[in-house]
């Protein structure tokens, strides 16, 4: 997955504004305890961190 796609799936499923703030202040534990942005920053996978959000926050599997 290419990081604009990730944050356009981001954005379409939470809104920009919550988005954007998702990716720097909420904490995944799936992904060591580290905000999404700094996950991806570190070199995981956006799928991943997609699938990480979707999961924490109940978002319907066929949206993932």
């Amino acid at each position: 997955m290419r990081l604009t796609e990730f944050h356009e799936l981001v954005d379409a499923q939470f809104g920009p504004v919550r988005g954007a703030s998702l990716l720097v202040d909420y904490v995944l534990s799936s992904v060591d305890g580290r905000t999404p942005r700094q996950a991806i920053e570190d070199g995981v996978d956006p799928r991943d961190v997609w699938r990480a959000l979707c999961a924490e926050f109940d978002v319907p599997r066929d949206q993932w």
